[in-house]
């Protein structure tokens, strides 16, 4: 061969190679969704997110300019915002398989159990196998139903409280946002691990001020913004301490679940492996001893396993680990998701309620005529009570549990309205936007329950109404909506059952929005009560 051929082809090779890759990088004649002014450098649209604004509505004024469909930059991560019923559906039925996906983040490291909490769990085996486990044997309507009485009791003892508290002092002013939080707290922990755990202040000790403390905390951390999510380089850093106290918090949570574990085992090992399902955990051990939750370990290996690891040992990437974390690790998924909704959709459900007397008055004349006054509500009583329904919806679509999505991670290159979303791109779904949009809902900004017995009589929350999305829809719908809404109805309809409200002093209601993942009411909601209902009619 020609000694300059060999220079010559590779030469003809690097240039063939180079022009292969020139093809490769043409500018694409893909439509990228707009993209929000005011992007600073290196944080992106970050700091315009900071306040005194909530997130929610300043994506609702970048929607009203840019419309239903834009692009924003999160440090160095990329995301597309979506607010309108077209678009959701686009997403949550052509793209569902797409955004089934959760992007990482330093809370969900730590206090998730290294991404081990279903909920933000990556998209895959694990997220699968403990998805289908909490939909068929924990969060199924057979379940919620079973432990029906549990929720009844610890509602008629939080009634007692109340009714007790009107006896001492007839003028008495009572926080019910905090009485929410109470009886929510109480019956979300007694059906996931069968405790009665009172605060201090509510004549408990202090493992149940330890234990509240705890999940507080928790709540307010997995909202918390740390700087290394956003800009990698700086994820060495601590800003503000959030990665110490998520540390902290876990630890604490996690020596919590040792002790409920061990006696859950200690129980079983008393009365035997058929002892009764009696709250959640009793149902992940039965899983367990029955070999379901792994098909690979030894159920007594498992079980084993669970009472002797400390906390970061769960956390290792062994199959051992990903399952002997799924009994007590996901009982806290359940506490954490069950209480703070279900507190803030009660507490803005009683707010309208109270500034709209005449929808208070049909709930409680629904009330009377289908249940009366000689006995304390029921939850089988709940499915007659199509106005109070009404009302949990209406209260839903203008404060949905979370204003803003958790964010899905696409894993593909999509299109979302036409324009393209590469792989790699986090999708934030504006619930508060899309929930008062005119176009879907007359009068938008208005309570109004009477819409859900009339022109929208057919929407629903489970994921299959575009415009009405409160739980989320496609794969990554929240699985715990029976449970959310039994739970809500029950204690809603057994305190306006029970008393009649008012404000102090005929106070106004304030109805300010504060910064959150639930949409929290800023100001706590005093009200003066009167019972309607004798004391053994109250509680039974």
């Amino acid at each position: 061969m020609d000694p300059l051929t060999v220079p010559s082809l590779i030469l003809g090779l690097a240039l063939l190679a180079l022009a292969y890759v020139a093809l490769l990088r043409k500018p694409s004649h893909r439509k990228s969704p707009p993209s929000a002014g005011g992007a600073w450098p290196v944080l992106g649209h970050l700091p315009c997110l900071g306040g005194p604004k909530l997130p929610h509505v300043t994506f609702g004024e970048w929607a009203d300019k840019y419309g239903p469909i834009f692009s924003i930059k999160l440090g160095f991560n990329h995301a597309v915002v979506i607010s309108s019923a077209e678009l959701m559906k686009e997403c949550f039925t052509l793209n569902d398989m797409a955004l089934v996906d959760r992007p990482k983040s330093t809370a969900a490291e730590i206090m998730g159990y290294n991404y081990f909490m279903f909920g933000l769990s990556p998209y895959g085996p694990y997220w699968r196998h403990v998805r289908k486990i909490a939909t068929l044997e924990l969060l199924s309507n057979h379940r919620i139903s079973a432990l029906n009485h549990v929720r009844e009791s610890v509602v008629r003892e939080f009634l007692r409280r109340l009714y007790d508290t009107w006896k001492d002092d007839e003028c008495a002013v009572v926080d019910m946002k905090r009485w929410f939080n109470s009886v929510a707290y109480n019956v979300v922990l007694k059906m996931v691990v069968g405790k009665d755990y009172l605060g201090a202040d509510e004549g408990g000790g202090e493992d149940g001020e330890r234990c509240k403390r705890a999940l507080s905390s928790m709540f307010v951390l997995l909202g918390a913004f740390v700087i290394g999510d956003a800009v990698p380089f700086l994820k060495w850093l601590d800003l503000g301490g959030y990665k110490k106290a998520m540390r902290e918090t876990a630890r604490e949570l996690d020596a919590l679940q040792e002790v409920w574990l061990n006696e859950h085992k200690e129980k079983r090992k008393d009365k035997g492996r058929e002892v009764a399902a009696e709250d959640f955990m009793d149902v992940m051990l039965s899983i367990v001893d029955d070999g379901e939750a792994s098909p690979t370990y030894d159920a007594d290996i498992i079980c084993k396993s669970t009472s002797l690891v400390s906390c970061y040992s769960l956390n290792r990437f062994s199959k051992l680990h990903v399952f002997v974390t799924t009994t007590h690790h996901q009982a806290q998924a359940l506490i954490l998701g069950g209480t703070d909704t279900t507190t803030v959709q009660l507490t803005w459900a009683l707010a309208l309620l109270l500034k709209h007397p005449e929808a208070m008055k049909k709930v409680q004349e629904e009330l009377d005529l289908h249940v009366g006054r000689e006995r304390p509500v029921s939850e089988s009583d709940t499915k007659k009570l199509i106005y109070l329904q009404a009302v949990t919806k209406e209260t839903l679509r203008l404060y949905p549990a979370a204003p803003v999505s958790v964010p899905r991670l696409s894993t593909r290159d999509i299109t979302i309205g036409g324009y393209h979303v590469p792989a790699g791109t986090q999708i934030i779904t504006n619930l508060m936007k899309l929930h008062r949009d005119p176009a879907t809902w007359s009068d938008p900004e208005e309570f109004r329950p009477e819409r859900f017995l009339t022109t929208h009589k057919d929407v629903d929350v489970r994921g299959q109404n575009f415009e009405f999305l409160p739980f989320g829809g496609g794969r990554r719908i929240c699985p715990g909506i029976s449970f959310a809404i039994q739970g809500s109805l029950l204690i809603l309809a057994s305190l306006l059952q029970g008393f009649d409200m008012r404000t102090p002093n005929g106070e106004g209601v304030d109805m300010t929005i504060g910064a959150g993942m639930t949409c929290p009411k800023v100001t706590p909601l005093n009200v003066v009560l009167t019972p309607r209902l004798v004391a053994d009619n109250l509680y039974g």
